[in-house]
């Protein structure tokens, strides 16, 4: 078995690695230790706006990219293809979703992204193949909006994870939905992002929440100095 010895927070030219990948390639019937991961690190952005999160939420959430990552690259009944573009890209932005192919958009720029974007598609393409409940056991039945929150929330933790414990390099839309996220604004996020979908669901959250789009843009421009996605003018 070969092994390789990485610094404490390892980095990864392509993507960050999940900490049981990160230890070595296991041959069959070989079992291996996973190594510990190590303390999480505050995040911190320009306008001073922070997450803290605990080790065992980051244990956690290590251990579901692991076995993401691991059904992405070793899994021969499907593929996930990225391709490059030339802008910051949202991850449902340019995916192309087949019977059994993903395609997935991203920003050379930012390769530390990868494995999350490949996370956000390989897990509408698991539902798409009927693997849905194997890889969103929270959100086995899920549909429409509620399949995309799931999928969101999913995509925004496997950041978190990389940015508070592998160090990964800053990606603004990546930033903005996990920090919406952890703020407990996941909801107006993809509302206000993406305006012309998710029509009745929109609805309801409108009327249960009257104020919380205001509440939302007020937070956002507070955290990132900007206005949020899907309400910005050039």
């Amino acid at each position: 078995m070969n092994r390789q010895v990485f610094p404490s927070r390892p980095r990864s030219p392509g993507r960050f690695r999940a900490a049981v990948l990160l230890s070595a390639t296991v041959a069959a019937g070989c079992a291996a230790a996973a190594p510990e991961l190590p303390d999480p690190r505050p995040i911190v952005i320009y306008s001073g706006a922070r997450i803290r999160v605990e080790k065992e939420r980051m244990d956690s959430i290590n251990a579901w990219v692991t076995r993401e990552q691991t059904n992405i690259e070793q899994d021969p009944g499907f593929w996930v293809i990225v391709d490059y573009g030339v802008d910051e890209v949202y991850p449902w932005e340019g995916m192309r979703l087949g019977e059994d192919t993903v395609r997935m958009r991203i920003d050379p720029r930012a390769s530390d992204s990868r494995l999350v974007f490949e996370i956000y598609g390989h897990l509408h393409l698991m539902t798409k193949m009927g693997r849905q409940e194997e890889f969103l056991p929270e959100a086995p039945t899920a549909t429409g909006f509620d399949l995309e929150q799931a999928i969101l929330a999913r995509t925004a933790d496997a950041w978190l994870l990389g940015r508070a414990v592998f160090d990964t390099t800053p990606y603004g839309p990546l930033d903005e939905l996990m920090y919406a996220k952890e703020a407990g604004y996941l909801d107006a996020f993809i509302f206000t992002a993406r305006p012309n979908e998710f029509a009745e669901a929109r609805a309801d959250w409108a009327r249960a929440k009257p104020q919380e789009a205001d509440e939302y843009r007020n937070w956002f421009v507070q955290t990132f100095n900007r206005d949020p996605p899907g309400l910005r003018t050039g």
